[in-house]
């Protein structure tokens, strides 16, 4: 890898002072270290010369691909509305005396009344061919759904290649900024990652010393840590808080560095990490952790693997219900008006903007900090689009995006021209200079309905600021779903219990005296997401009737079992993503991970959260006035075949389990 240049151009012709990326070419696996260039993708680049004969590439005629057009009827990108940036209100008029955090909480409602098809929409169209010379703005099927550079369709590639340096990651502080590279979705891109800087490692024929090993949360996304144990490494857990991943104390990430055993083998030496909307506990972490993370890694020499399809998903209101630093009446230095991201931390002095108050209220990303160049960041459209695009990129230093452009070559190429060409148009708009003036007649006359909504205006698409203003408008219908649904779990974390106490008589209260007891139990608790699309539920399940008994015989699991199984019963009807499953040893889910439940609100019909989320905490309050082991039992009786039948049959049933892929 070569760092040696010393300065170099930016986009906008300012010459880039900033230091060059670190050489971590010892990272990479030898099956990478080995690859070379793909021969004939070489030659791509050759294709697009205007009049070239070609006979070199085994390329079909595109004359004879059987799409003529590819059409869509599309959102506009005002859609949906934004709710507010900041984790608190600006100040109220003085006549008004409200909590402003409350205030703004009363407006965070539904305000479609309608089918969400049923809105203000635009058609797309991808014609098959465009004369457009410039292969950066020339989008039709003839050039995207045939064989391509593995690097991504031009068009795409260079909008989000300048989106990401430029809006997502102003502030990345190596030269040039992030290089990247178009994928199938972020678990390909991981696959990828993985394939270019870990080594198989095989119990049966290779030393324990050359084991390799990866760093995750306490709670984690299951299916990354499968296709890091499916190359041999070991997984190593890190104690989580309410942000993610904690740096100090026992099980924290200095503790597990600073006391590696190596008869386990080698040192972690790659960290995987979901930081906004920790999947599953949604925490999103600050960027005074990601410094204090990013130095031990620097330290340790550590590549950090940034999964991140929520990150656009921050949500100000949380920080506000789960502190009260940003409204309490006691906090006289608390300022509002100080520049601030979406978990109320202070924007550094002198923090570059992306040019978009939404994205620079956003806690930024580890390639903000990544003065090394070991971040490699993986981004999706997976939530921003639909997860059936199987589309996403990686940000990473250049060198290292170079050895992944090689892994894609001679196996995934590129992700689905259908795809990358309607997302480009829907984006970047249709090029009409470059279509024939008797074609786009043609095409503006055959899709104009009835109701005068025809083609997007002539060139013109949603561009950065609408893709921006989309963004905004699908955090505020989060924002909105998440508060609905915390809203009544935080009114019903306790069963309350009335009676009469018999000794309060015998100290002289009068038998016909109107009074009772009022005894609360504890049934749940969790943190209002900051991010994400779920809630980290944890059930108080040593306040159960029951809990001694099976705690006795070390059976406590058998508890949470039971309640999962209760939900899926009527009246309840509702399935939920049990916290074992996001444990990444045995050892986590049996101390820890049955205490837990994760909660998609993301998923479910509008209509249907508020009534499945009342539902859901019935079935929690009715778990707990069980006192009879043999009720307990018969509910785990019922296997997992028998719960998926009723799951298919029963008409009603509430889906909280939420997305599985990223």
């Amino acid at each position: 890898m070569d760092t040696t240049a010393t300065t170099m151009r930016s986009d906008d012709g300012a010459t880039d002072r900033r230091p060059p990326p670190k050489d971590l070419s010892h990272h990479l696996s030898r099956a990478t270290k080995a690859r070379t260039a793909s021969s004939m993708k070489a030659f791509y680049k050759y294709f697009m010369i205007p009049g070239i004969g070609q006979l070199a590439g085994g390329l079909p005629n595109n004359y004879y691909f059987p799409f003529d057009t590819l059409e869509a009827k599309v959102a506009r990108p005002d859609r949906w509305t934004p709710t507010p940036n900041k984790p608190v209100d600006p100040p109220l008029p003085s006549h008004n005396d409200d909590d402003s955090v409350a205030s703004r909480f009363q407006k965070l409602e539904f305000n479609s009344t309608s089918s969400p098809l049923n809105q203000p929409q635009d058609s797309l169209i991808v014609p098959h061919t465009s004369s457009q010379k410039n292969p950066v703005q020339k989008i039709d099927l003839a050039t995207a759904l045939q064989y391509g550079t593995a690097q991504g369709y031009p068009p795409l590639y260079y909008f989000l290649r300048q989106f990401t340096q430029q809006n997502m990651h102003p502030n990345c502080p190596y030269r040039g900024g992030p290089e990247i590279i178009l994928t199938c979705g972020n678990t390909d891109g991981f696959s990828k990652v993985l394939q270019a800087f870990v080594n198989e490692w095989s119990e049966e024929k290779d030393w324990v010393r050359d084991r390799e090993h990866i760093l995750v949360e306490k709670f984690a996304y299951m299916n990354a840590i499968s296709a890091a144990t499916a190359r041999g490494m070991g997984v190593v857990d890190v104690e989580l808080d309410d942000e993610g991943m904690v740096v100090e104390g026992k099980g924290g990430l200095k503790d597990v560095l600073t006391s590696w055993d190596h008869k386990r083998g080698k040192r972690p030496h790659m960290m995987y990490t979901v930081t906004m909307g920790q999947n599953p506990t949604s925490g999103v972490l600050s960027l005074q952790r990601r410094r204090e993370i990013y130095n031990l890694c620097s330290e340790y020499d550590i590549l950090i693997v940034e999964d991140d399809p929520y990150w656009y998903l921050q949500y100000p209101t949380s920080t506000a219900s789960n502190t009260t630093t940003t409204f309490s009446s006691d906090n006289t230095s608390f300022n509002a008006e100080q520049p601030m991201f979406a978990n109320a931390e202070p924007t550094p002095e002198g923090w570059k903007s992306s040019g978009y108050p939404f994205l620079d209220s956003l806690v930024p990303s580890f390639v903000s900090v990544d003065t090394d160049g070991r971040v490699l960041r993986l981004d999706t459209f997976s939530k921003t689009v639909a997860p059936g695009c199987r589309l996403g990129w990686i940000s990473a230093q250049p060198d290292m995006i170079e050895r992944i452009l090689r892994i894609t070559e001679t196996s995934t190429q590129q992700p689905s021209g259908f795809v990358q060409s309607i997302i480009a148009e829907l984006i970047l708009g249709p090029d009409q200079h470059g279509l024939a003036a008797a074609e786009t007649k043609t095409l503006s006359n055959n899709h104009k309905d009835k109701n005068g909504k025809g083609p997007l205006p002539t060139g013109a698409g949603w561009k950065a600021d609408g893709w921006v203003r989309w963004l905004e408008g699908l955090r505020g219908n989060y924002e909105r779903r998440m508060h609905k649904m915390c809203s009544i779990l935080a009114s019903n974390t306790s069963i309350i219990k009335t009676g009469r106490r018999q000794s309060l008589s015998q100290q002289g209260f009068e038998e016909d005296e109107e009074w009772s007891v009022v005894e609360t139990t504890p049934v749940l608790s969790f943190d209002w997401p900051v991010g994400g699309m779920f809630v980290w539920l944890r059930i108080e399940f040593d306040n159960h009737p029951l809990y001694n008994h099976y705690a006795k015989a070390n059976e406590l699991s058998r508890l949470s079992r039971a309640l999962w199984i209760l939900w899926t019963t009527k009246p309840y009807l509702v399935l939920v993503s049990p916290g074992t499953i996001f444990s990444p040893t045995a050892v986590i889910a049996k101390s820890e991970g049955w205490k837990f439940f994760r909660l998609c609100f993301a998923a479910i019909d509008e209509e249907a959260l508020g009534p499945v989320s009342e539902r859901l905490v019935e079935g929690v309050k009715a778990f707990f006035r069980i006192k009879d082991k043999s009720v307990i039992e018969g509910l785990l009786e019922e296997d997992d075949a028998v719960v998926q039948v009723r799951a298919e049959r029963e008409e009603g049933m509430g889906y909280m389990m939420g997305p599985c892929a990223l």
